[in-house]
């Protein structure tokens, strides 16, 4: 009995031991204690004085840069294309393509999300600012190297957790045990699976900056603030021409519908009238027809009986 229970006892032993040390392990990972970092990346440098090492530690630097930019060109659908080809020559792609063709009523304009190599970020801002006039352009470093140091450490460790709980599992001898590290393997191989797909994401985001373009034609693109009397009189006239533009077609646009229902009202009103009238001259033959009481003679006035005399007292 006790030789069977010895190799039971020896793995629940082990398994204590391995749980405490996953513990351990992912709790000072994500604390960013010094010791597991060196751990996990023996190669980082450990000083960065001198012209080297602060090469080494910008290289090593983890950091997302988003982008903005607003062109005035003159076809934007033509210029979506281009801007396009810009990110394909770069390595990069196109996450999102918006085009609005234009009409009547609408002019032309296309927006674009491009994912850039980080490396080759500048070279395809400065073609994309040979496709016409530049509006505006806005960038935005975020470092996130401590993040990605965090998940890395979490990961590694993790991962080793994760290979240790496959070795015990080959020597478990008893179903209890069996049920325990399996159990124990798959919850940490659900953690080790989110943080390598947040790790992946992230990594994503720094190898590929986010670049949003805005294509537009000269009647979108923002007007330059009046600097003297003439140029702001020239703008206020331009806004007045624009909006009795607009006045004109809200007109066009509602006087069917003001004609139509003038008619209607005028077909209501003349129902109305109709019909008071004709009440009217109801109630005035019903008047005619009618003779008051006061117009009676008096000889058809009813006789007055004539009082009776009284009876005699007894």
């Amino acid at each position: 009995m006790r030789r069977r229970l010895a190799p039971t006892a020896a793995v629940a032993a082990a398994l204590t031991v391995l749980l405490l040390a996953g513990c351990t392990a992912g709790q000072s990972a994500s604390t960013g204690e010094p010791g597991m970092v060196e751990e996990v990346a023996p190669d980082a440098p450990q000083s960065i004085e001198g012209g080297d090492g602060a090469t080494d530690a910008d290289a090593d630097r983890s950091v997302i840069t988003t982008g903005w930019i607003s062109i005035t060109v003159d076809d934007p659908i033509a210029a979506a294309q281009s801007a396009a080809d810009i990110a394909d020559a770069s390595g990069g792609r196109v996450d999102s393509r918006n085009e609005t063709p234009g009409t009547d009523t609408q002019t032309p304009s296309a927006r674009l999300t491009l994912r850039i190599p980080a490396d080759e970020l500048d070279g395809a801002v400065a073609e994309l600012r040979e496709l016409g006039t530049v509006n505006s352009v806005s960038m935005d470093a975020t470092d996130v190297t401590s993040q990605r140091q965090d998940l890395d450490a979490r990961i590694d460790a993790l991962s080793a957790s994760v290979d240790r709980l496959q070795e015990l599992l080959g020597t478990a001898t008893s179903i209890a045990d069996l049920i325990s590290i399996e159990s124990e393997l798959t919850t940490r191989q659900a953690e080790l699976d989110s943080l390598t797909q947040q790790r992946d994401a992230l990594v994503d985001q720094v190898d590929y900056s986010t670049l949003s373009v805005e294509l537009v034609t000269e009647a979108q693109a923002p007007a330059a603030v009046p600097g003297d009397f003439w140029s702001g009189l020239a703008a206020g006239w331009g806004a007045l021409v624009v909006f009795g533009a607009w006045l004109s077609v809200a007109i066009g646009v509602l006087l069917p519908w003001l004609l139509a229902a003038a008619v209607i009202a005028a077909i209501i009103v003349g129902i109305v009238l109709l019909s008071t009238r004709q009440r009217r001259a109801r109630e005035a033959d019903a008047a005619a027809s009618v003779v008051p009481p006061a117009s009676l003679p008096a000889e058809a006035a009813p006789p007055v009986a004539p009082p009776r005399d009284r009876a005699p007292e007894a």
